[in-house]
């Protein structure tokens, strides 16, 4: 079975650095690849999408992603209606946000998952660096890829403060796993 995933942001904030290391994680795991990027104007602050298709065996569509399994969002303002087009009630929608799920709701059926990236990337002195911080988040509600494998990936392409990068990875992947163990019992 093949799996979509959109990652949206803004420029500057990391999304397509964080669909990189996505893209990284589950090649290291042994799945096929395909990974775009759709950039909006080309400056910091304006809208752009990371475009990532997972597969067991090699993958041969070759346009853009309609129906997501699942969505990472940097930002909670970019959840419009043009990007929500391209989820349902059954994907997985991952948004950077210190606000409870409930919040979410009057916008519609969609399975959102929020987590605080920002202030776990500032519990390991990253600023406002929340792409590890999401990874994490990700990787805990979608079951996939292991955490060990994009902790791996995250350390050996990080610039700059390696340690804290995974670290906020584990953060954010440990708060979700188990969040996700409490709602299921």
């Amino acid at each position: 079975m093949m799996r979509e995933i959109l990652i949206l942001g803004r420029g500057g904030q990391g999304a397509q650095t964080a669909g990189n290391l996505l893209a990284r994680a589950f090649f290291e795991i042994g799945q096929y690849v395909q990974t775009f990027a759709t950039y909006g104007g080309a400056r910091r602050g304006t809208p752009v999408t990371s475009s990532i298709r997972v597969a067991a065996d090699p993958i041969r569509v070759r346009c853009n992603i309609e129906l997501a399994n699942a969505m990472l969002c940097f930002d909670e303002s970019l959840l419009d209606r043009a990007f929500l087009a391209n989820a349902d009630n059954k994907t997985a929608i991952v948004v950077n946000s210190s606000k409870a799920a409930e919040y979410f709701s009057g916008i519609g059926d969609y399975r959102i998952v929020p987590v605080d990236g920002r202030q776990i990337a500032q519990n390991h002195g990253m600023g406002k660096v929340i792409n590890s911080a999401l990874l994490g988040a990700f990787a805990a509600t979608m079951g996939q890829p292991d955490i060990n494998v994009l902790c791996d990936v995250i350390f050996e392409n990080a610039p700059t403060k390696k340690q804290e990068n995974v670290a906020a990875c584990r953060e954010a992947f440990a708060l979700l796993s188990e969040s996700a163990r409490e709602n299921h019992q």
